[in-house]
């Protein structure tokens, strides 16, 4: 196992509060375009660390690996509203897909579970595209019709890189986990962590038209997905790993599906392996090794100790590979930067994880 803080890692910082007009930044997604250029995102809040508010998606290109930035542009707004989980990935075409959602100044999560927000302006989600390798996008198109089901309140795209298949009969769908809350049931309130659920968003022509895939919704206070990643495995299945807010063993969880993300081989289970707080985490299967990583805080109270593990076995069980340091550290973001190389993107700070949004180089042969 490794440990960061020497010259061998290089280190980049694409993000840090208090600069480019955003009080902080929060929520990193990373995916190389087809040309190489690496593309950084997250939310860049302009009055705050909250998750509500004047919220931007904005972005940062690299075309050297991650070593340096190009200048910070916001990709998608809305007013003085949220427009944040950004969710992008990469076609086989070379277009790029960022499906995000949106919701109103004042709908903070709270309300939404409470279903005290109205469908204009709770979640709603969108998507834009770019054919110039992240140089320019097209407006927002919402199709929130086609994924989220009415009764469902709280919802989030991923966050994190979404994936287009490349294996057997499904290559070419796209999919983006996803994750909601139901409305409640008896006296319940609706803000209650047993109404989580997860689901998919599916697209079989290139973004044009989506539908919901999977969904695991159990109100049963054990395990209720959260956010949620995802990657294609060599036998063409997938693999889902999710946030549990639930009293199940551990904060984790994960299934597969066998048929592109329409359905699970079995709902949500406990992955004890992974231990750490909760909060959101990411996948990556390496390709070629066999090698499947995952990363996230591991300290188990706290969110700090940024950790890579890795499965050879396809996620059931786990090994840590690489550790970066023992600072706060929260959400994060996997990316293959090159052959050698894979990308982290990361929150952290000397004394909470919300001071910068970090990317770091990690060669392959380490993580495999």
């Amino acid at each position: 196992m490794a440990v960061g803080g020497t010259a061998s890692y290089e280190v980049s910082v694409p993000f840090r509060a208090g600069e480019d007009g955003y009080a902080s930044f929060r929520i990193p997604a990373a995916v190389k375009a087809v040309d190489g250029t690496l593309l950084a995102f997250c939310e860049g809040s302009a009055g705050s660390q909250e998750d509500h508010g004047d919220i931007d998606i904005v972005l940062r290109r690299s075309t050297d690996g991650g070593r340096t930035w190009g200048p910070l542009r916001v990709i998608a707004e809305n007013g003085d509203g949220t427009a944040g989980n950004p969710a992008p990935v990469v076609l086989g075409t070379g277009r790029l897909l960022l499906v995000h959602v949106r919701n109103a100044a004042g709908a903070t999560e709270q309300l939404i579970r409470l279903g005290q927000v109205g469908p204009a302006d709770g979640r709603r989600v969108w998507v834009q595209q770019s054919d110039d390798h992240g140089g320019s996008w097209s407006g927002p198109r919402e199709i929130t019709a086609s994924v989220k089901r009415p009764g469902w309140r709280w919802y989030a795209t991923a966050p994190g890189h979404a994936l287009q298949m490349r294996r057997g009969p499904y290559a070419g769908r796209v999919v983006v986990p996803g994750n909601h809350s139901a409305a409640p049931s008896g006296s319940d309130t609706g803000a209650e962590g047993k109404y989580d659920g997860g689901h998919s968003l599916l697209s079989d022509d290139d973004g044009a038209t989506w539908r919901i895939g999977y969904t695991d919704s159990r109100a049963n206070g054990r395990i209720n997905a959260n956010e949620t990643t995802a990657a294609e495995l060599p036998d063409g299945r997938l693999y889902f790993n999710c946030r549990n807010d639930s009293p199940a063993p551990g904060t984790r969880a994960d299934a597969h599906s066998a048929d592109g993300g329409e359905t699970l081989e079995r709902p949500f289970r406990p992955q004890a392996g992974l231990t750490g707080p909760v909060v959101q985490g990411s996948v990556l299967h390496l390709g070629d090794p066999d090698v499947l990583l995952f990363s996230g805080p591991s300290d188990p109270g706290f969110r700090a100790l940024m950790t890579v593990r890795a499965s050879r076995d396809r996620g059931v069980t786990w090994r840590p590979v690489h550790t970066v340091d023992g600072l706060p550290a929260a959400y994060s973001d996997l990316v293959r930067a090159d052959d050698e190389t894979v990308g982290l993107l990361y929150e952290t700070g000397d004394f909470h994880a919300y001071t910068t949004i970090t990317f770091r180089r990690i060669p392959v042969e380490e993580l495999s």
